[in-house]
């Protein structure tokens, strides 16, 4: 079993009544929902528990976290964030998804603004499956259709990724790079772009067929951790030559 937790700030859902209609219990407890099945044992989390429900227990025993935040990226305490990134760097995968670009778990582990441009305007978004042979499109057709998104445009302000997954045109007409694969230290990163919190995205097949492979590509792989420092010789040193 994977043991995935997934990250919700569950603000939009409890102060405006169109994103409760889409999410009543929460984007969290859809994710959740809609991942069952997929051999991971889930649990979720949210801004309003004691430590944002990411106590160093909680994410000790999480081998994948995905992360969904949007207006309250302030609110995120800086000691949880600096657990996360840790964590990450000893190998824990992460799954960011949407208006996470600006949370500041990814801002810390890009190192970039991770700006980009926006548009509220319901158009149809295209998914297009650049890398059909990757773990995380196994399974997904040519392109995934959205008939109604919000829009993100370029220039997205992140480091060049270590592969392109998907890319995403838009009905007014800007593309996006929407699925990127990034490693920091032993951890794998992953950033998928759809999810508006007032449309059903994640109640798509194909969107959360995505995030499970995502979620099993994140996966820690078994390795030993690398040794920094100072080291002795692995083999004897001949003394040094007196001129």
């Amino acid at each position: 079993m994977i043991n995935v937790t997934i990250w919700n700030e569950f603000v939009h859902e409890n102060i405006h009544d169109e994103v409760k209609a889409v999410y009543p219990e929460g984007i969290h407890a859809a994710l959740a929902a809609g991942l069952d099945g997929n051999g991971f044992a889930i649990t979720t989390a949210t801004l309003d528990q004691p430590e944002h429900g990411l106590t160093e227990e909680v994410l000790n025993a999480t081998d994948v976290l995905v992360w969904w935040g949007h207006m309250a990226h302030d609110q995120v305490s800086d000691e949880v964030v600096a657990r996360v990134v840790k964590r990450v760097l000893g190998g824990m995968g992460l799954i960011v998804l949407h208006s996470g670009h600006f949370s500041k778990p990814f801002k810390a582990l890009m190192g970039t603004s991770c700006d980009l441009k926006w548009r509220e305007a319901g158009e149809q978004e295209i998914i297009w499956n650049v890398n059909p042979s990757h773990p995380i499109s196994m399974g997904i057709d040519a392109k995934i259709i959205l008939e109604h998104e919000e829009m993100y445009g370029e220039f997205f302000d992140i480091p060049a990724p270590d592969e392109l997954v998907f890319i995403s045109n838009f009905e007014g007409g800007e593309v996006f790079r929407s699925g990127c694969t990034f490693r920091r230290g032993q951890g794998k990163i992953f950033y998928f772009r759809p999810g508006h919190e007032t449309f059903p995205t994640y109640y798509q097949p194909e969107i959360l067929k995505v995030i499970a492979n995502a979620i099993n590509w994140a996966y820690p792989l078994q390795t030993p951790a690398p040794v920094f420092g100072n080291m002795q010789p692995v083999r004897e040193l001949k003394p040094a030559a007196v001129l």
